[in-house]
């Protein structure tokens, strides 16, 4: 008899070789990729190669009117953009913009899919114009609150005004130059007004994915409407609350067409990318205008980490339902 070894042996010699199964799935991986790479390509040409060339002209001493004294800076420019008087207020301007956005946003969102996640005639009707603000080209948006709305002689909120105080019988209305007494609300609540229907797009969908059975026995139960939206509804909204407040304020700390159409920066409404397109088309300081940049870039992606870990746990719970 033969030795276990020795048929172990014969069994190993006469075994086909292994299917060079890696190699297959890597080539199947490779088909998968390649109609993708003309847009990779291309999305790494339109967005990566510009800001390595902002992160190189960062540390450079580029100004236009001195075009001879173009040097290596170091880190200068981020210096500078940290001891500057004009971008700290630039950035608390920033902050106070984009926290007052995303404040009030979620609350009128908020308000609004509460209302919309009742059945009524016509809903998809109202829904869909409730959505028409955040569709509007920006600068046409602040155009219209610019010219329509906030205009002392002819805009629509003073005219308001008018009518009011004549049913009152009085014919001397207040007419208030609106931008000029308060130019940072100005601009917040053109924002608001564009903003607030993505709030209410975002808390409308996690108001669909409450569990209803479970409601509906806290109903029974004997729980009020207002027990019911603390407990139970508020905090199944939490996460959407969270990637609506994130994702608003990705957005809205870039914003520029508003406080560049209604106020042009003045009267302290100049926040961080108004400042820099002051820094980089006016003041001519390329290196100075990049380093901000950099910092702003560099600050947005910290938000977008968070936005993306809020979207992942959505997801997670959702496929552990």
């Amino acid at each position: 008899m033969t030795s276990v070894a020795e048929q172990t042996k014969k069994g190993r010699a006469g075994a086909a070789p292994p299917p060079a199964g890696g190699a297959a799935r890597r080539a199947a991986g490779w088909a998968r990729r390649a109609p993708l790479l003309p847009a990779l390509i291309f999305m790494i040409v339109v967005t990566q190669l510009p800001f390595v060339a902002t992160l190189v002209i960062s540390f450079m001493d580029w100004n236009a009117y001195y075009p001879d004294e173009v040097g290596f800076a170091g880190v200068d420019n981020f210096r500078r953009v940290f001891t500057d008087v004009n971008m700290r207020d630039a950035v608390w301007t920033t902050i106070l913009l984009t926290a007052g956005v995303v404040l009030i946003s979620l609350l009128l969102g908020l308000g609004i899919a509460l209302l919309l996640d009742r059945k009524f005639r016509g809903r998809g009707a109202v829904r869909t114009m409730m959505i028409a603000p955040f569709l509007v080209v920006p600068v046409a948006a602040a155009l219209l609150w610019k010219h329509a709305l906030y205009n002392p002689e002819y805009g629509l909120f003073n005219g308001a005004l008018t009518w009011i105080w004549g049913l009152f019988g009085s014919d001397n209305p207040p007419q208030p130059d609106w931008i000029s007494n308060m130019p940072l609300w100005s601009v917040i609540f053109a924002l608001v007004w564009q903003w607030t229907p993505f709030m209410m797009l975002i808390l409308l969908a996690g108001l669909q994915g409450r569990p209803l059975d479970v409601i509906e026995a806290a109903r029974i139960d004997g729980a009020s409407n207002w027990q019911i939206f603390r407990s139970m509804t508020l905090p199944h909204l939490r996460q959407y609350l969270e990637l609506g407040a994130l994702l608003g304020s990705i957005y809205i700390v870039q914003n520029f067409d508003a406080v560049f159409t209604i106020t042009s920066g003045g009267l302290g409404t100049a926040n961080l990318p108004y400042t820099i397109y002051q820094i980089f088309y006016q003041a001519h300081d390329y290196g100075r205008a990049s380093a901000a940049a950099v910092i702003v870039v560099i600050g947005t992606i910290v938000i977008a980490t968070f936005a993306l870990r809020t979207v992942s746990s959505l997801f997670r719970e959702d496929a552990g339902r």
